[in-house]
Formats: structure tokens, sequence, C-alpha cells
């Protein structure tokens, strides 16, 4: 039997998103039927809205969320209905090459719920990233449900989903931020200020936010900033270096996903320091960097996919972290908002007035 539930739906590109109804099936081998509670609204939805993620339109939108199990296929055994889950968009395979080598968090096969869910006339929708949860129901594959503790608010706990496990797990997991060292965060918006949050709590001594909003350098200071730097006044590679005794830090995130902010970050690394990518350029940037600096620096230069986290080990343990008053989730949730508000929510994060708007249905 197929679900009749509203849902955000971007038809063409650049267009405004549509509120429309939708069919979503029942599960079938290895899915999962999730009622959606709440579902932030990310950079990544706007991507897809315009056009910047592929051309499989009508997409079904949103993606970091978190629900209730409604029902699962015939064959899932460690999930069931009931269940409070945070919904991931890397469900691992187990089985290909980097699983085989003890890295899931590469996994190269990560799965899907296999049936579509379709418009009312049976149009099939691209479900963002997999998952699709600007919807009152989606249908995801059972892997993609992890099981949280239910004490958690789903406003909050969905955040975990996308951006706040990106940033937090850029600083911590790619960048192996540490006691006693230091790390800069360049774009201080929801994933950069994770990252300083994730940074703080593994007990980094030397913190600093760089952007150019003044808003989001506040924001990144009661996040956890030991300093911030207002990069349309100085030079963010010279003030790093000056806030890092001359060096520059152990740690560089970007989370901007330009070109300029890249250069920035490499040359505001210590000798042998990381620099962690986490920012999403678009196709057609390209960057140009001496070679003899890319060997002189050392240093390991990463990308950080969705903070190459694990779900099944990341997500219970960043949500008994915030329901022991470790980890604020709350801070990241600027508004509360209903299904038909999200093209104005589009808005505001493009003005940088929130770092998350969260839908809930």
């Amino acid at each position: 039997m197929a679900h009749e539930v509203r849902a955000v739906v971007a038809r063409e590109k650049g267009q405004p998103v549509s509120v429309e109804t939708i069919l979503v099936p029942d599960p079938g081998p290895g899915e999962a039927l999730v009622r959606v509670q709440a579902c932030g609204v990310c950079h990544t939805d706007l991507h897809y809205r315009e056009g910047g993620i592929n051309d499989d339109f009508p997409f079904l939108l949103g993606h970091e969320a978190a629900g209730v199990v409604e029902s699962v296929g015939p064959d899932v055994e460690d999930l069931a209905a009931g269940d409070f889950a945070i919904l991931n968009w890397r469900a691992v395979c187990g089985t290909c090459r980097a699983c085989r080598r003890g890295q899931p968090w590469y996994c190269f096969s990560t799965h899907n719920a296999t049936q579509k869910m379709t418009l009312a006339d049976g149009t099939a929708l691209s479900p963002a990233l997999g998952i699709g949860a600007f919807a009152q129901k989606t249908l995801v594959a059972a892997g993609q449900c992890t099981k949280v503790d239910p004490r958690a608010r789903p406003e909050a706990a969905g955040l975990l989903g996308c951006g706040v496990m990106a940033g937090f797990g850029a600083a911590v997991n790619t960048g192996g931020i540490g006691r006693g060292q230091s790390i800069a965060v360049i774009g201080c918006g929801g994933v950069g200020v994770a990252a300083i949050a994730g940074a703080k709590l593994a007990g980094a001594s030397t913190i600093i936010g760089v952007d150019i909003d003044p808003r989001k350098l506040a924001t990144a200071e009661r996040m956890g900033a030991t300093h911030t730097v207002d990069s349309r006044d100085v030079d963010p590679v010279e003030a790093i270096r000056e806030l890092t005794g001359g060096h520059g830090a152990d740690v560089v995130v970007e989370a901007v996903g330009r070109p300029e902010t890249y250069k920035q970050a490499f040359y505001a690394r210590d000798l042998a320091g990381t620099l962690v990518q986490v920012g999403v350029p678009t196709p057609g940037m390209t960057i140009e960097l001496p070679l003899i600096e890319l060997f002189g620096r050392g240093g390991a230069l990463r990308s950080s996919w969705y903070g190459d986290c694990l779900p099944s080990r990341d997500f219970p343990m960043l949500i008994d972290l915030y329901l022991q008053g470790r980890f604020d989730l709350d801070a990241f949730v600027s508004e509360t908002i209903g299904i038909d508000d999200v093209e104005a929510a589009f808005e505001k994060m493009h003005r940088g007035e929130v770092l998350r708007s969260v839908v809930v249905l």
C-alpha cells in the first residue's frame, strides 16, 4: 500500500520548491519506512534545487533528519517499528574493498532504498542523498537508520545526519585534532561551527574561527572559538600565524569550498600540518599551487567525506554526549519551521541569518 504524504519537491533547476502530495511505498526487502519528525535545511538541498548535484529532477529534498521507524521489510533484523533513528546517507555495505580493509567510513558501495517514491501521477522522485526527508514519511534502506537514545530531541538529533557530523568529523576524525593542539576553521557556517565545537570537545588549546560575517564569528565564539579573525579586514594567513606563535595551525579546516579559501588554509598550516577540506566546491573550480610548496611544507592535504564518520559508531556516541550536556546540539537549531517554509529558509540560509532552520513535521 502506498502512503500519501506531503513533501517538498524541486521540479525544475533554479525554481522555487513546492509542497506536493507524494506516494511512499511500504518497505520491501532491506528497506524501512520512517515517520519523519524533524529535518534540517542544509546547503546541500539548495545545491540540489540549483542543479549543482545532478539533473535528475524532480528531487525530493531533505536529508538531515530524525524520526521513528514505522515498519520494516521482511528480512530486516536489527531495526523494528518504534525505533528512534537518525537517518544517514552512507549506509555501509560491509563487503567492498574499503569495508574489508577495516575502513567502512570510506565505503565505496553505500546503498539506498530500491523502490521509488513518486509524485501523484507516478513520476519517480530522486531523493536528496538517497533520503528525501522533507516529507511526513520517507522510504530508506534499513542501514540508513541509525538507532539512538529516544530521549534526544528530534530537532537536534537530526542535525547529526549531515552538517554537524560533517564539521565535527572534519576536525576530529579526518583532522585528528587532539589535546593541546591548534586548529583554524575557515568558514563559520553550520559545518564550520561544528568543527569548532568538535575541536573544543577534543581538547584543542587554540581554536581560531575565520569568516567575513561578524554574526558568524560571534557564533563561533559561543561554540568554542578562542580567537576569531574577520578576513575582510586582515590577511587570515598572517593572523592565524600570529595567533600560533608564528608557525601556523596544526590543523586547518576549509569549510567554504572555494579555491581562495583553500589556498589560505594551505598556507595557514604549520609545517607538516594538516589541511582538511570539507567545504564542497562546484564542478568547474580549479586550483594551482607551486609543486615545491606541496613538497616543502609536508603534512597532509585531506578531503573529508561526511566527516569520515561511521554512523553506527559516531551518532550514538554524540547523542550520549548531548544528553550528558557535553555537546550542545540545541545550539545549532536557530529556528523551527513548518514544511511550507522551506523556500523562505533557503533565503535565510543564503543571507547567513541562521545556523539551521529545522522543519518539524
